[in-house]
């Protein structure tokens, strides 16, 4: 069993409830876990037989393109995704964080994590 971790992704996005929000946009960091299989791999050393977590990146750089309203809802959607997308996946973890939300006062990031066990 192998587990894949993305840490740290940074992307500006238009996701929130409030307008303004989706019309300024905000920082994002996103971590992302996929767990899976990597028997195979460790012994081809083919990209092939592994989950290419390049292929990752790239779908959920697409997902955070996509205006949502919810942390909760660019998550599931980046899970779904990934498990569609990237055959081997046996579960995924996203945490999703929003750097300096619009709350009244001083906050670092609010961050929602999402898991999902592939079928």
């Amino acid at each position: 069993m192998a587990l894949i971790e993305i840490e740290n992704m940074e992307f500006h996005a238009n996701h929130g409830h409030f307008a303004e929000e989706q019309v300024i946009g905000n920082t994002f960091l996103l971590d992302l876990k996929i767990e899976y299989n990597s028997d195979k791999a460790q012994i081809s050393d083919n990209l092939k037989d592994a989950v290419n977590y390049q292929r990752a990146y790239e779908i959920v750089k697409r997902e955070m393109g996509i205006c949502s309203h919810l942390l909760e809802h660019v998550g599931e959607r980046i899970l779904d995704s990934l498990v569609k997308e990237l055959h081997g996946i046996e579960n995924a973890q996203v945490k999703v964080s929003k750097v300096n939300p619009p709350m009244g006062g001083k906050i670092q990031k609010v961050s929602v994590t999402l898991r999902k066990i592939a079928k």
